[in-house]
Formats: structure tokens, sequence, C-alpha cells
């Protein structure tokens, strides 16, 4: 729930006005609660704020920030106040942190942290930002295997305050490898005089430190996980990845295909552009496509010129064609990035997919088709037109839902993400099919609608 507009104006003038008072709202105020409140507040004065907060809650308040919003409340604070609130960070945050840092900045600071830190630090700053290893924080719990239960308890009051989640033990041998997992609640509801590897789960599912982000994030979504222990080639425990972190990896990965969707190249370091030229660069590339696209369009209404010129009735019913197409393909290339997305469509239920769609195209252009069609008749006393107009909705509708359906798939195939099929791409595509379609079949049914106009079609088409 978010604070009320009259708390936050007084929490803010407290502030700003240096009130003693001010400290002891900020250090009963939840992290996010606080990180609202410097949400409304001008840089230059957020320092004022963190200046009020002890260097853990200042840490805490941080990392309700998203990296690039945290490196601008940084610039704002003296090197000595920057490294006293990233001694309380958890390590997977600085990491994101230094990685929006210029690399001298990085390791100007990175030098003076503590020696621990600064190792651990290095040594990850070396992984794949987008992998597990990038992702993962080395903050947790583990006990030896040959551990007694009295012995782990004792391990996990001495090391648990510095943990980021201490819901799992992991259990390793004496060269880290990873043999096993518990809960916080088996091992403090076990005799104290069991070995650990009695009472330790040994189906443990891990990940690799190479594997690729957001298949950590469906792997602990698909198991229920509250975090995934990363492991290298040999089964080494090197950290875990928690619910957080896969969370905001989903969010990211969503937001990046909703954008590919809508045909906005997406733009990491962002989320809202600052310049109109930052706000238009991320849609030119489509546009520009899709522009080309609507030229090839008018191409071929240009092609059947002469029919519209003796036929002005045709000209009617091209822009319902077009738009119902479009919003078909468009409805079957969501359905078909979600399901790829979701790994819902497979190898074996994929021809079933395609038949299922293409038959709900089939439905929806008799739908459409009739309807169009009847409305065509009423409006234009017309039965050939009224013809002309239903059958190319229906074969148009049919044909959007295959585009839709199949340009995802062969971009799939190509190793390239589905998600690229834009929206107005598709339409694009479905654009120009349909005015194909629909100029085909009044070419051929011409005779019948207009025959003062035979003649002249013969001429285009030859």
């Amino acid at each position: 729930m978010l604070l009320p507009k009259k708390d936050i104006l007084l929490i803010k003038h407290l502030v700003l006005n240096k009130s003693a008072e001010a400290h002891k709202i900020l250090a009963n105020l939840h992290p996010a609660d606080i990180a609202q409140i410097l949400s409304e507040i001008k840089n230059g004065n957020k320092k004022l704020f963190f200046q009020m907060m002890t260097s853990s809650k200042a840490a805490e308040v941080l990392e309700e920030f998203e990296p690039h919003d945290r490196l601008s409340i940084i610039e704002e604070m003296t090197e000595a106040e920057t490294i006293k609130i990233l001694e309380n960070m958890s390590v997977d945050e600085i990491i994101d942190l230094f990685q929006e840092m210029p690399t001298a900045q990085a390791e100007s600071l990175l030098r003076k942290l503590p020696k621990e830190d600064y190792e651990e630090l290095k040594s990850l700053l070396k992984m794949a930002e987008d992998t597990a290893g990038g992702l993962m924080t080395t903050d947790y719990v583990y006990v030896f295997s040959d551990a007694t239960v009295s012995q782990a308890i004792s391990d996990v009051r001495q090391f648990g305050n510095k943990a980021e989640t201490i819901y799992y033990i992991y259990v390793v041998d004496n060269n880290k490898h990873l043999k096993g997992v518990l809960s916080l609640r088996e091992l403090i509801t076990a005799p104290r005089d069991k070995k650990i590897e009695e009472i330790m789960h040994t189906n443990v599912v891990s990940v690799n430190v190479d594997k690729d982000q957001e298949e950590v994030a469906k792997i602990i979504s698909k198991y229920s996980l509250l975090a995934v222990p990363v492991v290298n080639e040999s089964n080494r425990l090197l950290g875990i990845v928690t619910v957080d972190d896969a969370m905001e990896v989903l969010e990211e990965e969503d937001t990046e295909d909703i954008h590919r969707l809508a045909g906005i190249t997406p733009e990491e370091d962002i989320a809202f552009s600052k310049t109109i030229w930052g706000a238009s660069r991320k849609r030119i590339l489509w546009l520009v496509v899709c522009l080309i696209g609507d030229l090839l369009s008018g191409k071929v209404i240009d092609g059947f010129s002469h029919v519209l010129e003796s036929v002005v009735a045709l000209a009617f019913f091209i822009p319902v064609l077009m738009a119902t197409g479009g919003n078909v393909g468009t409805q079957s290339l969501a359905l078909s990035v979600r399901s790829m997305a979701t790994e819902e469509l497979t190898r074996k239920n994929l021809f079933r997919f395609i038949a299922g769609e293409t038959l709900a195209g089939l439905q929806l252009g008799v739908i459409c088709g009739a309807i169009v069609s009847i409305l065509a008749y009423v409006w234009q006393n017309n039965a050939q037109l009224s013809m002309a107009v239903g059958l190319s909705m229906g074969l148009s509708l049919i044909l959007a839902s295959l585009i839709g359906i199949l340009v995802p798939l062969i971009f799939r195939i190509l190793n390239i993400d589905p998600a690229v099929a834009s929206g107005p791409f598709i339409t694009t595509i479905v654009d120009i099919s349909t005015l194909a379609i629909y100029f085909t079949i009044s070419t051929h049914l011409i005779d019948v609608i207009s025959p003062a106009v035979v003649s002249t079609v013969k001429e285009v088409l030859a």
C-alpha cells in the first residue's frame, strides 16, 4: 500500500529541514516506503535522507531501486558514504550496481572494500551478466555432511545473519561439492546427535553457473523454490539465486517481449526515455519496416486501380478487411509467443496447435465473413459484391491465423527471439496478403459484378 500524499509531504518537510524527529521516522519506515518518497525528491536532496539513516537501513533502501537509479543516488554521496552502504548490501545487488558504473569508478570502489569482499566480487564480476553466475549471491548458509545437527545449528546461528535466505540449508562435503539440502525446519526439529547426511535430501535441484538467467527463473517457478543452488561443472557450490531475483528477471523478460510485440526495440538501461530522440529510436526500426510494407500494400491497390475506378464500392471494404485480418494475426501471434515462452508448445503438440489455430481462424472467417457479407448486401444491394467481400474476409482470416502462428515458429527454428515477430510486422504482412486475396477474388467475380469492366480487367491482368 502506497503512503498517503500528506504523510509523504510531512516526511519530506522534516528531512529537508533536518528535523531531529526525521531520524526516528525513517528508522521505523519500511525501505520500500522510503524509496517511494525518494522517487519524488529532486536530485541533490536525496543524500539528506541517506545521511539520516544507518548504513544498513540505507543499503536496504538503495536495493529497492533499479541499478541505473541507484547510480544517480550514489553520485550525490561521498566515496566514504558509498563504501559504508556497499558493505551492508547483498553481493548480487552490488554486482548489479557495479555493472552499471563506469569501469574506473567500479574498480576504485572495489579496491576500498574489505579484502574478502574484494576477492569475491572480483570473481563474480567476471561472470556473464545474463547467466546464473551473474545473478547469484554468495550470501547463503551451508553445512558439512559429516557434521551433527547440533554443530550445524551452531553454524547457522553464526553465519545466518549474513545470508540472504536461511530457509534452505545446503549440504556440502569437505571440497564444497553439493551433496544435499534440508529446510531450516527439518534442521531444528531433528535429533541433535544425528548426522546431517542422515536427514538431508540428496535429490537437489541445481543450475549450472553458465545457465541463462531466464531458464534459472523458470526452474525456480516450476519447482516452487525460494532459492536454487548454483554449481560449476564439477558440482562445486558457488552460490544461490533467490526467488526475488528470479521474479525480477521474469519481469524484465516479459517487459522486453511486450516491447517487441508492440514493435518497440527494448532498451535495458532506461525504463522511460528522457529525450525526444530516446523515445523515437526505440520505435523507428519497426515503423520503417511497416512503412515499406504499407507502400507495398499501396502498390497492390495501384495494380488494381482500374478495377476500383470501375467498381468504386470495392474500396469501401478495404479498411474493414485489413483491420480484421490484422487483429486476428496479432491475436494468433500473442498465443503463439506465449505458448513458446511458457513451454506449453512442444514438438509433440506442434501440429495439433497449428491445426487448432487454423480451425479457429476458419470459424472466425465464416462468422465474420457472413456478417460483413450481409452488411455489404444491405449497404450496396449487390449480391455479387457481397459474395466477394464475405469470401475475402473468410480466406484472409484463415491466412492471418496461420501467419500469426507460423512466423514466430519459423523465427524460433532460426534461433531468433519469436517476440521479434512484432504485432506491426505481422499486421503489415497480413495487410498485403488480405489485399491480394480481396482483389484476386473480386477480379474473378468482376464479370458478374459489372460486365462493363471485363475488358479493362483483362487488359490489367495481361
